[in-house]
């Protein structure tokens, strides 16, 4: 075991969890055993609420402009760790190097946006009648909690974690248990920075301590990311407790290719956006409707796809099981009459023989109706679909449940502007494989892939992190009296 077992964060410690069931934590770059992580109970979750309580009172009353100055600290403490922390992202979730720099690059642009947060939150003051004035302030919740996913070790806490804190609440952390170690070095780093202790907790465990966050009376509000179904009932336990609650679900990303698309750019933006970090992303494009006859397009995504080599430019996905899933979803399309053009089933990485590799793999003339075409895969699988108009290829997007992300490939600006408006989606790329918004533009999809309202990141996230505060004062009795006194 190459690192110690895991160990709660509480109250700005490492304590052990009071249990004695664990998890191996295994790298899927080889299958080598990294850590144990405890399935924590129900007393390390009240130990972590107490700690968080006992913070809020000092850490809600300290102003922002000066609590925003442990996240300039911590902003330069990842551009100095980046390395170490990037090495290991790839042990603990299998993507490249390349991959997981970009992701703490990310988490450092997010932290970026949260030291902006004094000039974004400043509240409204008006003169409503003679001698009287209006002003609204946001405030912070209380003890908050985020429960995140294995696909980005760093990048999704930090969706929630500068925003939140920032604004002055204090937090619980529920990290996912195949990818438990950034996570600990994060909480590190904050310290070091100069967050208080008991500001930023962390509690590892299962699907038991989700449902204690969802019941805790201790905790004002909720955000999840992972799958629909667990969105589902995260959210519908965070609500029937009272709780804010913003939880994130899965995609199934359709991609438009219209003719006059530019056929280098699209296949490489296409190819780039179905393999990137093993396909496990939820803005990955899993779908592609082929618009009329875009064949010669067709020909050069296969062309692209035979350039990502697994163990080279592309990462592992995170288990034997993710790997036997996205490969039985390969066999149910070829079997329901589908043609497989890139297969990437039966990959083994010399050197890596233990860990989990599916290559990158594209599959034509699948039907809406295939399962390839409905569910979400979770790895660097395309599955292309056709259509003979752009009406036909969106009522096929928006026919699927889910409303992440659409993209559509032309250099036709009304074609591009017909998608823009009419597909379902909460994020829409034109000649964008991936269209993630930059800060401060948030980020957040409709239908099935979110519940709740509000988005995770950007200027959105500040309603679901605050409460608007109303006061209106009154102290010139000579203002007389009117029907606002």
């Amino acid at each position: 075991m190459k690192y110690g077992a895991v160990k709660n964060y509480i109250n700005g410690r490492f304590l052990d969890a009071q249990t004695s069931n664990y998890l191996y934590v295994v790298s899927p770059v080889d299958g080598s055993l990294l850590s144990q992580v405890p399935l924590s109970a129900a007393a390390d979750l009240d130990l972590a609420v107490q700690s968080a309580k006992a913070a809020f009172k000092s850490w809600s009353n300290t102003p922002i402009k000066e609590r925003v100055q442990v996240f300039f600290r911590y902003k330069y403490l990842l551009h100095q760790h980046l390395d170490e922390l990037s090495k290991l992202i790839v042990e603990e979730n299998g993507k490249t190097y390349t991959e997981a720099v970009a992701e703490i690059e990310k988490a450092i642009e997010l932290t970026e946006f949260a030291c902006s947060l004094p000039q974004l939150i400043a509240g409204e003051l008006l003169e409503v009648s003679k001698g009287i004035e209006c002003r609204t302030e946001y405030v912070p919740l209380g003890v908050v909690a985020s429960i995140v996913p294995f696909n980005f070790p760093s990048m999704v806490p930090n969706w929630t974690i500068p925003n939140a804190i920032a604004l002055g609440n204090c937090m619980i952390m529920k990290p996912s248990e195949k990818v438990p170690l950034s996570v600990g070095r994060i909480a590190e780093l904050l310290k070091e920075a100069g967050l208080p202790d008991g500001v930023f907790n962390v509690v590892h465990g299962d699907s038991q301590i989700v449902e204690a966050i969802c019941d805790h009376p201790g905790i004002e509000a909720v955000s999840f990311v992972g799958s629909t179904k667990v969105a589902k009932i995260v959210y519908r336990r965070a609500t029937y407790n009272y709780k804010r609650c913003l939880a994130l679900g899965g995609a199934k990303n359709h991609l438009l290719v219209l003719p006059d698309a530019i056929p280098a750019m699209t296949a490489a933006n296409i190819t780039a956006s179905m393999s990137g970090c093993g396909g496990q992303r939820c803005m990955a494009a899993s779908a592609m409707v082929a618009v009329g006859d875009v064949n010669h397009i067709v020909d050069k995504i296969v062309e692209e796809a035979k350039k990502v080599v697994p163990g080279d430019n592309l990462g592992a996905v995170i288990s034997k099981q993710s790997k036997e899933n996205i490969e039985r979803y390969i066999a149910s399309a070829e079997r329901q009459g589908a043609k497989i053009l890139v297969d990437g089933r039966n990959i083994t990485v010399t050197g890596k023989e233990g860990g989990f590799y599916v290559g990158p793999t594209v599959i034509d003339y699948v039907t809406p109706d295939m399962d390839v075409a409905r569910e979400e895969i979770f790895g660097p699988v395309i599955s292309i679909m056709r259509a003979n108009t752009l009406d036909e290829a969106l009522a096929i997007e928006n026919a699927n449940p889910y409303g992440n992300a659409a993209a559509v490939f032309t250099q036709n600006g009304g074609a591009a502007r017909h998608v823009i408006n009419n597909a379902s989606a909460g994020m829409i790329g034109v000649n964008v494989g991936v269209p993630v918004p930059r800060e401060p533009f948030s980020f957040g999809g409709w239908n099935e892939s979110k519940f709740g309202v509000g988005d995770i990141t950007g200027k959105s996230s500040i309603e679901f992190w605050t409460k608007l505060k109303k006061t209106t004062t009154k102290w010139n009795p000579e203002a007389g009296v009117n029907w606002m006194s």
